[in-house]
Order: C-alpha cells, then sequence, then structure tokens
C-alpha cells in the first residue's frame, strides 16, 4: 500500500465557510478522496454572520428611503413602520435555506462530511469533538495525507471596563428586537455599514472610530465623502475616539469615551476588528507558526510551515475578503490535484462597502500609486439624477488614478448608488491593466452615473514626483 492510500482521506479541510467548500469541492472533482470538518455553521461566518445576512439588512434598511423620495415622482406612498422580528425571521430563512445548499454541493461532489471541533492530534490526524452544530456526533480520528485550514476570523473585544455588555456582529443577527438607540464602535466594513443598516431602519446611532476619518486604507477623497455621507444619514461620527468603560444603569448602557463624552444607549456594538479563529486548533502539535498577529503563515502556495499542511481565507495575513478565499481554495484543489492554477488577479481584489450609499473601490489609492510615481488624477462630484427630484441631498463621487507614464488606469474609486455593480465591472478594466485613452473611446450608457467614468476629460490634479 502506498503512502497515499495509507491515510483516510487524500485532503481533509477544517472549516467550511467559502474558501474551504471551494476547495473541497474542487479538490473532490478532480478525483480526490476529501472530507470536511465543521463545528458550526455549514457556509461559514459569510453566510452565517456576515456578508449575505448584512446585506439583506442593508436593503431592508433602504424601502424607507425609497418611500420618501417615491414623493417627488408623484406618488402619495404613506409611511410605514418596521418590523424588526419579521426581517429577522425571513433572514433565517433564507440563510437556512442556504445552508442546505452548502451541504447538499458538498455531498452531490462525493466529499465526506464530518461535525465537530477539530483539533491536530499531529500533521496528518485529526480529532473531532461535537459542539453545538450537532451534539450527537460522536468524536472522530481521521487521517489526511494533506491538511487545509480554512477555520476564518472571529471578532475581537477591546478588553475594557464592562465590554462583556457589549455585542458583536456574531450576535447582531439574532437580536430579538432592534435596539432604538446603538453606539457602534469600529468604522471599518461592519462598523460603517450596520450604522447605516441602523440609521436606516430609525435608530438612533452613535459611531465612535479611532481615525480621523471611516474606512482606513481606503482612498482618502472617499473617506472624505463617506464622512459627509454618515453626517447626512444623521448618525452622530465621534472621530479620534475610543470606549474606555461600559455601565449598566437600569435598562440602559452609558458608554464613556477617553475625550470625557458619555454615551446613554440600548446596546453597544463592537465592530473593532477579527482575528483569526485557531483557539483550540491544537497547533502546538505542529510545526505550524503563526505572525504576531496570531494569523498563520503560509507562502504564495498557501503552504503553512509544516509541509502537507495549508491555510487559506481570514486564518491567514492575506487579504481578508470572502471572494479572495474561495479563489484560494479554487487555486489550491487545482495545484494539489490537477497539476495547474487557475490565474487569480489578488493585486486587482475590488471591494465594496454597503453603506447607504455605498462605496466600491479597485486598484490603488491616490496616495499609494503617488509614492510609485506621477499620477494624473481625475475627480467627478455630482448629484444623481434621482435626487434632483426626490430632493434627497446625496453626492456621488467617482475617481480615477492613472499612471502618468502609461497612462494605465491603476485605480477606481467611487461612492454613491449602485457602486459595487459598477466597480466589477471597473475590475476587469483595470486588471486587464487598460489605458485612459480606452475609457475615453468607450461610448458611455445615457443616462447613468457609470458613464462618468468613460467622460472625465479635465484632469483635476497631479499628484507624486
Amino acid at each position: 500500500m502506498s503512502a497515499a492510500t495509507s491515510y483516510d482521506v487524500d485532503l481533509l479541510v477544517i472549516g467550511a465557510g467559502s474558501g474551504g467548500v471551494r476547495c473541497a469541492r474542487i479538490a473532490a472533482g478532480h478525483g480526490a478522496r476529501v472530507a470536511v470538518v465543521e463545528g458550526r455553521h455549514w457556509g461559514g461566518t459569510c453566510v452565517n454572520l456576515g456578508c449575505v445576512p448584512k446585506k439583506l439588512m442593508v436593503q431592508a434598511s433602504e424601502y424607507g428611503d425609497y418611500v420618501a423620495d417615491s414623493h417627488g415622482f408623484g406618488w402619495d406612498t404613506p409611511e410605514g413602520t418596521h418590523d424588526w422580528g419579521k426581517l429577522i425571521a425571513a433572514k433565517d430563512r433564507e440563510i437556512s435555506r442556504l445552508n442546505g445548499i452548502y451541504v447538499s454541493m458538498l455531498g452531490k461532489a462525493g466529499v465526506r462530511l464530518l461535525t465537530g471541533h477539530a483539533a491536530f492530534e499531529d500533521a496528518h490526524t485529526i480529532v473531532t469533538t461535537p459542539t453545538a452544530l450537532d451534539a450527537q456526533a460522536k468524536p472522530e480520528r481521521i487521517t489526511a495525507e494533506r491538511i487545509v485550514i480554512a477555520t476564518g476570523s472571529t471578532p475581537s473585544v477591546p478588553d475594557i471596563e464592562g465590554h462583556e455588555l457589549a455585542i458583536t456582529s456574531d450576535q447582531v443577527f439574532a437580536l430579538k428586537e432592534m435596539p432604538k438607540r446603538v453606539c457602534i464602535v469600529g468604522s471599518g466594513y461592519i462598523g460603517v455599514e450596520f450604522a447605516g443598516i441602523f440609521a436606516g431602519l430609525g435608530g438612533s446611532v452613535d459611531l465612535v472610530y479611532r481615525q480621523d476619518l471611516p474606512l482606513r486604507g481606503f482612498d482618502e477623497d472617499l473617506r472624505t465623502a463617506l464622512h459627509e455621507a454618515i453626517d447626512q444619514r444623521g448618525i452622530r461620527q465621534h472621530v479620534g475616539a475610543s470606549p474606555v468603560r461600559i455601565r449598566k444603569t437600569g435598562e440602559d448602557l452609558v458608554v464613556t469615551l477617553d475625550n470625557g463624552a458619555s454615551l446613554t444607549v440600548d446596546c453597544v456594538l463592537m465592530a473593532t476588528g477579527r482575528h483569526p479563529k485557531i483557539k483550540g486548533l491544537g497547533l502546538e502539535n505542529t510545526r505550524v507558526r503563526t505572525e504576531d498577529n496570531g494569523r498563520i503563515m503560509a507562502d504564495r502556495h498557501f503552504e503553512t510551515t509544516e509541509p502537507g499542511v495549508f491555510a487559506i481565507g481570514d486564518v491567514t495575513n492575506h487579504e481578508n475578503l470572502t471572494p479572495v478565499a474561495i479563489a484560494e481554495g479554487h487555486i489550491l484543489a487545482d495545484r494539489l490535484f490537477a497539476h495547474h492554477a487557475r490565474d487569480w488577479s489578488f493585486e486587482t481584489v475590488p471591494k465594496a462597502v454597503f453603506f447607504t450609499p455605498p462605496v466600491a473601490s479597485v486598484g490603488l489609492t491616490e496616495m499609494e500609486a503617488a509614492e510609485r510615481g506621477t499620477v494624473d488624477v481625475y475627480v467627478s462630484r455630482f448629484r444623481p439624477m434621482r435626487h434632483t427630484l426626490s430632493g434627497r441631498e446625496r453626492r456621488t463621487l467617482m475617481k480615477l488614478v492613472v499612471d502618468q507614464a502609461t497612462q494605465k488606469v491603476v485605480g477606481v474609486h467611487m461612492i454613491g448608488e449602485d457602486a459595487a455593480e459598477i466597480m466589477q465591472g471597473m475590475a476587469i478594466a483595470v486588471t486587464a491593466g487598460l489605458r485612459k485613452v480606452d475609457f475615453d473611446r468607450t461610448v458611455g450608457i445615457h443616462p447613468s452615473s457609470a458613464e462618468e467614468f468613460v467622460t472625465m476629460r479635465t484632469r483635476t490634479r497631479v499628484s507624486g514626483d
């Protein structure tokens, strides 16, 4: 018997999130014997506690705007009231349906499904123990020639007095009632998006963050425009501030900030980052090493410091976005079992933040591009056609960053309605290395906001050396 066939499976994937499921399914399609271990949610964070339910809640939060805006177009639509319980029940039904799809996909691909918490006994052996996902499951011991760690990440909460009184994004989707007064700490994807959700559903929202502008890492023009949009949404921003204490007073929660201010609310949502989910994984029984931030070290082939053990998705120090995890899982499965690798461009990963209005971006920010050389910058800011009649004060900002020497468009940024939908197409252009002249010679769709990207003729400024 060969070394390969002496193992129970050829590939064992720990974690049935987006990356793990793709890796397992593609590997099985190549003829590998594959097993997946999941201890909490089939489909992972994105499907159950992230992208999907959050997007549904963002959409729910926008219907009040549609009603108000309709009046400017001659409708006499009456203002209604929102039923949080119905939204959560509908969301739960959809998530349950998606869970079933993930299990079905894996089953049809011939993947062996194991429920429980997985821990390394050694570099080729995993032991599972029952979890809440299936408390009746029996412990199992399974050996694998190769193992993929795809356990994702979990919310981080600052160690301040009263932190146990706060919730994270893991709990927010299961709230029985919508809090009327919410303090959200953090201005990344999760903080900004939930600020918009609660404000759109009629809540009073305080957004607290340490930076001067939200969405650290995005283009500065975009961040400035988002700051203005958050104000217009009626959200109170406490910039350059952090919570130092949370106390319960009667039915209220009182949040004290380091600038001396205090906020009285019903709910505190900590959106202060995430850390890799590796607790209890038994990495000490392997040679797998982690970075100082706890993320697993993996090379460009996703192999860890333990030969035969791989890591993909949010558990690593790569770009922590669902489509990136999916791409990594697909690439790894192809390389291990089909001996070729599909090509993905990780240098031009598009990203979107589903505020109202949404933010989307691909490629380099103006600052990043200017550090590499001189760039031509084109910026357009305007009021969308819809709001000339709705009367709503909402502005769209669109921006192109162009390398002056090659005239390649190296960055595209937008805040405005349909930004995410538009940016997917822009990402193809940036990935393909199209030049500004290619944008200029493309005929626009009129009237649309998207056409602005192909009609910017006047350079706004030059940045860099």
